[in-house]
């Protein structure tokens, strides 16, 4: 007997279940998109030209979600910005954008198009879903009508939202998500009056969603974490790497480390605008990640993930990060510390000038202390030890502890902090602490080249970030990123 389409997508859902229960792990993918740009313009398109440019995109996206989920995927994110790309002002972002409902309706758009208003990105997006049996998540952009009874409401008439959507196996909307905290180049879009708070179900354990920007701020992606107690967080992004301490796949792989949860998150690959750095995260490292600023190619990652990472007997412990720093004695006094910018934050640095050694330095209330030897001491590569506590105002007010280990630019100390991607020191031993007033810390290890170093450090239950075999790559920065939210 023949099955029935829909019967047979349900059928074929109920194994999916099944075997991810029985197994207690998923497959995740994240797809890293070459997006193809609309023409720079100041004069809206029309809906034609706008859905057929965001054809062009959901053709390429198609083909990455077909292939992930025939490798077993469940569950597959791309990128913020994936769909249409940028270049918008308000007026010539209109023609791309939907009305996206509420989830609550219960809507699978792939067999009932009509329902609401014409949706012929989400009717497609649900199709993808369906018929390929897989979770789809993608960024997508939101309208709803507002009148002048609404204080907020902007002169057009309309809101506009960066959103992103989930479609489960069976094609339904399952999420909706209106990013809450805007770069400073979206003017396109504005913010919900509230931030919101994504979660839903799965087999394979909790989700929550945001996007890009939201992730240096408490509501809501700590909220998602810390009160939602989600396993997995879905992050479509349009990240310009920042190095030292913000390039994407360094960043994103210490926050799920310093959040204990798994990440998975999926960049828009643009190297005019330094943007790349896909992956898939668990607490105790990198999956798999992609950096490439060689090629404009898009890329797909697929790795296995715990469904429940807090439950794992890999999962990292609890840590007080503050506790080992705060029980020691300052090393060693620095007569000769100085001062440099990373990314517009004054920094204070104290150089490592021997082979091996003890050092602290301090700013305000965060002392930094470094234990380390090197594999060998080079004449042109210069480290320094740096300490940062204070609220960084450029992009956005966020409150900032850090210490950081890290390879100057040059032998010139004014250049230090200036980004660096290559070195050729390599570190018998490292290991870093600090007096932090926040229990929210990242730890970062970046080895030359933009390469993490998943399984060759670890963070000590007192807040100390060591190596754990002697690195193997020369090292970039060794760091630990503190966010104060309450200091914001």
């Amino acid at each position: 007997m023949l099955l029935s389409r829909p019967l047979l997508h349900a059928v074929v859902f109920a194994l999916a279940v099944l075997q991810a229960l029985a197994s207690k792990i998923f497959i995740a993918a994240v797809y890293e998109h070459a997006v193809i740009l609309p023409d720079d313009t100041d004069e809206p398109v029309s809906p034609d030209e706008a859905l057929a440019l965001m054809n062009k995109n959901m053709d390429v996206l198609e083909g990455a979600i077909k292939e992930a989920a025939q490798q077993g995927a469940h569950i597959i994110v791309t990128p913020e910005d994936g769909i249409y790309g940028w270049r918008f002002t308000r007026e010539t972002i209109y023609p791309y954008l939907e009305d996206i409902p509420d989830p609550v309706v219960n809507w699978i758009p792939c067999s009932d198009p009509t329902r609401f208003a014409p949706a012929p990105v989400q009717e497609r997006l649900s199709c993808m879903a369906r018929n390929n049996s897989i979770y789809v998540v993608a960024n997508i952009g939101d309208k709803k009508p507002c009148n002048s009874s609404d204080p907020g409401c902007p002169s057009d008439g309309r809101y506009h939202y960066n959103t992103d959507v989930v479609f489960d196996p069976e094609g339904k909307l399952v999420a909706r998500y209106h990013k809450y905290n805007l770069f400073l180049s979206e003017d396109q879009f504005n913010y919900p009056k509230e931030p919101e708070a994504v979660t839903f179900e799965t087999p394979f354990g909790k989700f929550g969603i945001f996007t890009c920007f939201d992730i240096l701020f408490h509501e809501p992606a700590v909220v998602l974490v810390s009160k939602l107690q989600v396993d997995t967080v879905l992050f479509p992004t349009a990240w310009m790497n920042v190095l030292p301490f913000l390039t994407a796949v360094e960043f994103h792989s210490a926050w799920a480390m310093g959040m204990g949860v798994n990440f998975l998150a999926a960049n828009t690959h643009y190297t005019s605008l330094s943007m790349t750095g896909s992956g898939i995260y668990a607490p105790n490292g990198a999956r798999t990640y992609y950096y490439n600023m060689e090629t404009e190619d898009g890329h797909l990652l697929i790795a296995e993930l715990d469904s429940h990472p807090r439950l794992s007997p890999t999962s990292p412990p609890a840590v007080n990060w503050s506790s080992y720093a705060s029980s020691i004695e300052r090393f060693s006094p620095n007569d000769h510390d100085f001062g440099g910018l990373i990314f517009h934050d004054w920094f204070t640095f104290t150089e490592l000038t021997k082979l091996e050694g003890n050092l602290t330095v301090c700013q305000k209330d965060l002392c930094c202390h470094l234990s380390y030897k090197m594999a060998g001491k080079r004449e042109d590569e210069v480290y320094v030890l740096g300490a940062f506590d204070g609220l960084h105002v450029v992009e956005g007010q966020y409150y900032l502890q850090i210490c950081t280990l890290l390879k100057c630019n040059s032998t010139d100390p004014n250049m230090c902090g200036q980004p660096v991607e290559t070195a050729q020191t390599k570190f018998e031993m490292f290991s870093l602490s600090g007096t932090f007033g926040t229990n929210y810390v990242f730890p970062e290890v970046l080895y030359s080249g933009v390469q993490l170093a998943p399984g060759e450090f670890e963070v000590l239950n007192d807040g100390r970030l060591i190596s754990k075999t002697r690195p193997t790559k020369p090292v970039v920065t060794v760091t630990l990123f503190g966010r104060w939210y309450e200091k914001d």
